[in-house]
């Protein structure tokens, strides 16, 4: 299987139809082409041809991203380099990525698999610290569906809130699908200074206190965010800078991922125990980072429902706090 010039299309009916078999042939390809990570399994004496189902690949740990450039295009110069906001003092993640296509696609068509068509849908993003840094997945992937959208009335506000407020204002009453996505520091902000009315719009927090106030559960954000705007349920977004591919939580934040992403289970007192669900560290297989590593050990404690689902419970102790997950019970 050629994956060096593998589409989205490609990657999508590959995943569909059998994403075991396509994450093997990936598995086998990366141990080929990524050095660290051919590395990384010869550090733990694993044989590739000995890796017949998902629960035997290892997976790279996340802090990877921080301290060495994870891909496998040695020789070829990448289209962008996404990377991670970070709190003060922190070293940042760095995913290089050779073609931004394959991002475009896939992500496109995970939103509209689970919202519809982007064109029925005005996209207000208010991503204030990730607006600010130009590298930001997140920023790339909301302007793309604003592409796709195509509404006038499409846009980011950094710290705008009288200006966002306005234009949600104007939209009530048009009855057109109008999606708020926005980084959680900046929707409980701006939620504590304008309550108001927002029934029929749909909210989705992305993750991300950045230290700007105590830390609050998901629980507890999806309760404030409701009874200050009259809604009755708030969505997520599960997406990192580590990470090409997203998974949707439309309510109570089980989380449902793209075809291109599967979640696993490790387990705490052993990292390379892993199983297919259950309670424990959660690790991604992401077909999305074709160019770089799909096979990801986060440090976001977890469980992982029979069907796939997913639900964030927390951080490893030791963990750095990340921009895109949140504390939840």
């Amino acid at each position: 299987m050629q994956f060096n010039s593998i589409n989205g299309n490609d990657l999508l009916n590959l995943s569909l139809q059998n994403f075991e078999r396509t994450a093997i042939n990936l598995y086998h390809y990366q141990y080929e082409h990524n050095e660290l990570y051919r590395g990384y399994n010869e550090a733990l004496k694993i044989n590739p041809t000995q890796i017949h189902r998902l629960e035997q690949i290892p997976f790279l740990p996340i802090s990877f991203f921080k301290s060495h450039q994870v891909k496998c295009f040695a020789g070829l110069q990448e289209e962008v380099i996404f990377d991670s906001s970070g709190t003060s003092g922190m070293i940042p993640s760095k995913h290089y990525v050779l073609d931004s296509t394959l991002y475009n696609e896939v992500s496109f068509f995970g939103f509209e698999q689970v919202y519809g068509a982007a064109k029925d849908w005005v996209i207000l993003a208010l991503l204030p610290s990730y607006l600010e840094r130009k590298t930001s997945s997140l920023v790339h992937m909301a302007k793309m569906l604003m592409d796709k959208s195509g509404h006038e009335e499409n846009g980011f506000y950094l710290n705008e809130y009288a200006a966002l407020y306005q234009k949600l204002m104007e939209l009530s009453g048009q009855h057109k699908k109008v999606l708020l996505l926005g980084v959680t520091f900046a929707l409980l902000d701006f939620a504590e200074q304008y309550p108001m009315d927002l029934n029929g719009v749909v909210v989705m927090e992305t993750g991300g206190m950045k230290g700007r106030q105590a830390e609050w559960t998901r629980a507890q954000v999806h309760e404030f965010l409701t009874k200050q705007w009259r809604i009755p349920n708030v969505h997520s977004e599960y997406g990192m800078t580590e990470l090409l591919s997203q998974a949707y939580a439309p309510s109570q934040g089980v989380f449902h991922p793209i075809p291109t992403m599967k979640v696993l289970i490790r387990e705490l007192d052993d990292p390379l125990e892993t199983k297919p669900y259950g309670n424990g560290v959660l690790n991604v297989i992401d077909l999305a980072n074709v160019h770089s590593c799909a096979f990801i050990a986060t440090e976001d404690l977890g469980k992982v429902n029979a069907d796939g689902s997913f639900e964030v419970l927390g951080r490893m102790d030791f963990a750095a706090l990340r921009g895109c997950s949140l504390l939840a019970v």
